[in-house]
């Protein structure tokens, strides 16, 4: 049986919780900034925040004790009786942050919940404006959008759709090609004439369906878990949108993971996507900062006012939506983003951390630099694809499982805790290996050098016990 984190023993241990991996993982038993300390005692150093939620890290005095005070007033209400302080109090924060782009906001549980409420939205807007026609969604292979049978759908995570392909919507939900220009685009193709054909192609997916039944596309500003950190060609957005607006459908953004500061700014669209303005957007793991379980809907005027104009209410919901210690959690998180200008630091660590991972895997001397494909990323977020299709590459022996669990194992063994993915190099998901890294928007330059020490590291003796030669 698979061991925890790869290859990584920790020991026998009997646990109830069906888990998401094959193996038991250890258990942590307290956290405290950038570091979780395990039942055994080791300290390790989160350099990826669970899944690019920690923000903040853990043990904030400011977050911590505003869910104490919340606690103390109002635990939970259900939002179709009564609205809450805290809930309408980050609604208005989160609108007037916004620049203008959004004039109303959704409360969810999550990520994957706050894409249904995409779905949702988006259809509703329609259905209500006189549309009803328009009941198809595009979006892009090698995404992900969510692990419900709809944002499984929606998105093209070919490993996660294979056990529930039977179940999948494929009338309703279609995918046009990764803007992936590090595999995809042509050897003697332009970057402009890239986005030029991955334009022409989404034109032509709407023509093959019918424009007007189409309700708009969906993208990552930045793709997260599917190809690691992978952002779109300069002026991508602007052409996926000069679309949509061709045809009256909406122009989507997933943000889940990307949103909420990852890139250094608030939304990532306003320095990865062109400074194009979505008509709908998801948010999650950013805005509570893991202190609580909620995500985001953002909905824009033009959205916003067809829902006002036809039922005026959104036909959608959950029990713990707009939960009030939820809200609580997450409003202190953004006042703390905001408070101690953390923004800023990720714009000053986040250069830092690229070019010390691309020096150190990439430089000269570098014993890894045979086998990365690509170091690519900004701010507070980073993935680091590897290749082996080489004859030195195909020569390594990682055992049963791929480089990249294997990495992460070694890495944990070391101290770090970083995340793991494969197949996100090939359309059909066979191909590739890679590794995130996003740490907290508080993390110190002396920690930034010890993430990249131990990756590195981890990363060498991988390839060193799968038989790299000195």
């Amino acid at each position: 049986m698979s061991s925890a984190n790869g290859n990584a023993n920790h020991g026998p241990r009997v646990s109830s919780i069906l888990h998401r991996t094959p193996w038991v993982p250890p258990v942590a038993t307290s956290a405290e900034g950038s570091y979780i300390t395990l039942e055994d005692g080791r300290k390790l150093l989160d350099a990826v925040g669970g899944a690019a939620v920690a923000c903040i890290g853990n043990g904030h005095p400011v977050v911590t004790q505003a869910i104490k005070d919340q606690v103390d007033k109002a635990a939970y209400v259900y939002n179709m009786q009564v609205s809450n302080e805290p809930a309408e109090q980050l609604a208005e924060y989160l609108t007037k942050s916004s620049k203008g782009a959004f004039d109303l906001v959704g409360f969810v549980s999550g990520g994957s919940e706050a894409m249904e409420g995409v779905i949702k939205t988006a259809r509703q807007y329609f259905y209500e404006g006189g549309q009803p026609q328009r009941t198809k969604f595009i979006a892009r292979q090698l995404s992900f959008h969510g692990n419900t049978i709809a944002t499984l759908s929606l998105a093209y995570h070919p490993t996660r759709r294979a056990p529930y392909a039977a179940l999948l919507n494929n009338d309703n939900f279609h995918h046009v090609s990764p803007a992936y220009a590090a595999r995809f685009k042509g050897k003697d193709e332009t970057e402009e004439q890239y986005v030029e054909r991955l334009r022409q192609e989404l034109e032509n997916k709407f023509i093959e369906l019918g424009p007007d039944t189409v309700i708009g596309f969906v993208a990552e500003t930045v793709v997260g878990a599917t190809t690691g950190v992978v952002p779109a060609p300069k002026g991508y957005f602007k052409a996926m949108k000069s679309v949509c607006d061709k045809y009256g459908a909406l122009f989507i953004l997933d943000e889940v993971m990307s949103g909420m500061g990852r890139m250094g700014t608030l939304h990532a669209w306003e320095s990865f996507g062109d400074g194009v303005k979505p008509d709908l957007q998801a948010v999650a793991k950013g805005l509570g900062g893991g202190y609580a379980a909620i995500g985001a809907v953002l909905v824009s005027k033009r959205v916003a006012d067809g829902i006002r104009d036809a039922s005026g209410f959104w036909k959608h919901g959950h029990t713990y939506q707009a939960n009030p210690l939820s809200c609580a959690a997450a409003l202190a998180v953004q006042k703390t983003i905001v408070a101690e200008d953390l923004l800023a630091n990720v714009q000053k660590f986040g250069p830092v951390l690229g070019a010390r991972l691309r020096e150190r895997l990439q430089g000269p001397g570098a014993r890894a630099a045979p086998f990365v494909w690509d170091v690519r990323g900004g701010g507070a977020w980073w993935g680091i694809e590897f290749d082996f299709e080489s004859a030195a590459g195909a020569a390594l022996d990682f055992g049963r499982t791929s480089f990249a669990l294997a990495a992460q194992a070694r890495a944990f063994e070391n101290g770090l805790i970083v995340m793991a993915f494969s197949g996100g190099s090939s359309l059909d998901g066979t191909k590739g290996h890679h590794l995130m890294i996003s740490p907290a928007y508080n993390v110190t330059l002396e920690q930034v050098e010890t993430i990249v020490d131990l990756f590195v590291r981890s990363v060498e003796e991988t390839l060193v016990a799968a038989g790299l030669q000195a």
